[in-house]
């Protein structure tokens, strides 16, 4: 499994090898929590022109996939 490299920051009152470790199993966690399904889970898009609310999985994705977004489209986070 590739786990991508990410900028993490650990305080923990460890040696540098129990700290290398420590984030080698963060980065293994967060490599099974990021993923679009989880993402869809946890947002929705507000789109204010056409006076919708996307919930969706694929319009969710399709919206994020286009690039940036148009004006009066948003981006929610449910919690």
């Amino acid at each position: 499994m590739q786990t991508p490299n990410r900028d993490l920051l650990v305080l923990a009152k460890n040696n540098q090898r129990q700290l290398e470790q420590e984030v080698e199993l963060l980065n293994k966690l967060l490599y099974h929590v990021e993923n679009e399904n989880a993402f869809c889970i946890a947002n929705e898009v507000i789109d204010v022109n056409r006076c919708r609310i996307i919930k969706k999985q694929h319009q969710i994705i399709r919206t994020i996939r286009a690039g940036a977004l148009k004006p009066f489209v948003f981006i929610n986070n449910k919690n």
